[in-house]
């Protein structure tokens, strides 16, 4: 006996990938983090492009380093657009972009956030925001400049 297959329209979707966002903006899921906002870097300037990883120790990074007297906040994201490697850190730093740093100008959904995570040491994080310091005396900036 031969059995004709149906569609199933209620099957399941595939998840979205998720990435992950480091900053101290407090966001709630449904939010938009978009691009042309102040940078939460630098000199804080109108953004060109937003930033997300796959990995949480550069979101944690991320969290760490942005600008501002909130809490360190990590949120699950998805991208609603095209997103590309984040220049600064992949190009000759890091070929192959193994931090899975990625930009876009397209705006990321909040899809959830990241609790209970574990920051890197005092000293360590000091120690990273002294040499970015030390690159904006020497006059290297980002290739992610603003608009």
């Amino acid at each position: 006996m031969k059995q004709d297959k149906k569609e199933n329209s209620s099957a399941p979707a595939p998840f979205a990938q998720t990435y992950f966002h480091g900053t101290k903006a407090d966001l709630k899921a449904g939010d938009l983090i978009e691009a042309g906002n102040n940078s939460n870097y630098g000199a804080r300037k109108n953004a060109r492009y937003i930033f997300l990883t796959a990995t949480l120790d550069a979101a944690i990074w991320g969290a760490e380093l942005a600008l501002g007297d909130g809490r360190e906040r990590i949120y699950l994201v998805e991208p609603t657009g095209a997103i590309e490697n984040d220049p600064d850190l992949t190009d000759k730093k890091f070929p192959g972009n193994p931090t899975m740093s990625y930009r876009s100008i397209h705006p990321f959904k909040v899809v959830g956030e990241v609790t209970g995570w574990q920051g890197h040491p005092a000293e360590q994080v000091q120690a990273m925001k002294d040499h970015l310091e030390q690159l904006k005396a020497q006059g290297i900036s980002s290739l992610n400049d603003s608009m």
